[in-house]
């Protein structure tokens, strides 16, 4: 096939010897089957920021650390420089989360290098060696999502102890190799101790998760992981082994009326005499 312009560079450089062919094409990327040596892999190559929106990353950006206030005014305020600064973050954040994530042993594609836009990593594939499938376009029993259901879990508690939380899981992202679930696509990644949101999006990527393995294993539709598992990770009592029931206890003390509404009183009135306080010192100054 002819090769993309934005892998010219790879091959002049030696970091792959030919390309094989387009794997798929996304909103943020296009994937390509490369040969490196003797070995197949993959080349991500990211589209260009005015190719996709940033509408949806704001709460993926909370907690991700920028170099410095030019950047972060230039972001801010959506300059050619600073959609040009959103973009390597979005890409590197992938790339690290990848990084973190290999080295704490959780099933993603092992990256290589990113450069110039192009992430090289190993190409998923299944038993036969063929690109393995999507999650979404397998079917299976119900022993079989019970069984996939609980390895993902396990990928999950795993990555979160790990700092990081992917942010965006479902059956799209999650591929089925010869010896298991992989995941992959990982640019929204977030840190799970960095953003405001982290709780709402471990919850959200568990209960995907049931939602997909619930339509063959219906039981899992009435447990609740994601809060177990958030509520042990705030305990700081989450392992690697902890025990998961998918049952939590739901606090039904009845709220005591009198003393709420004392409370805000109490609020009300300190927040009157600060006030009060303030008019003071600059009457006093004046």
């Amino acid at each position: 096939m002819k090769v993309p312009k934005r892998l010219e560079p790879l091959l002049e450089e030696g970091l792959i010897d030919e390309v094989l062919g387009q794997l798929m094409s996304g909103k943020e990327a296009t994937v390509y089957v490369v040969r490196c040596g003797d070995e197949k892999r993959c080349a991500k190559v990211y589209k260009d920021a005015k190719q996709r929106s940033f509408k949806q990353a704001t709460s993926y950006l909370d907690g991700r650390k920028v170099k410095n206030s030019r950047q972060a005014r230039a972001m801010e305020k959506g300059t050619r420089y600073g959609r040009q600064m959103q973009e390597e973050m979005w890409q590197n954040a992938e790339v690290d989360a990848l990084f973190r994530m290999a080295n704490a042993g959780v099933r993603v594609p092992q990256p290589y290098i990113c450069t110039d836009g192009v992430l090289l990593m190993d190409l998923v594939t299944d038993e036969d060696g063929n690109v393995a499938p999507r999650l979404n376009d397998v079917d299976m029993s119900e022993e079989q999502a019970v069984e996939l259901h609980a390895m993902l879990l396990g990928q999950v508690v795993r990555m979160l102890l790990a700092g990081m939380i992917h942010g965006d899981l479902s059956e799209y992202n999650i591929l089925l190799a010869g010896d298991g679930p992989m995941i992959i696509d990982l640019p929204q990644a977030v840190d799970a101790a960095g953003n405001s949101e982290a709780a709402v999006m471990l919850e959200r990527d568990v209960d995907n998760l049931a939602a997909y393995f619930g339509r063959f294993a219906p039981k899992l539709l009435e447990l609740n992981y994601g809060k177990e598992i958030w509520g042990l990770y705030e305990a700081g009592t989450l392992t690697l082994d902890s025990p998961l029931t998918g049952i939590v206890a739901v606090d039904d003390t009845p709220v005591d009326l009198d003393e709420l509404m004392q409370d805000i009183e109490d609020a009300r009135l300190e927040e009157e005499a600060r006030l009060r306080g303030e008019h003071e010192l600059r009457n006093g100054d004046d």
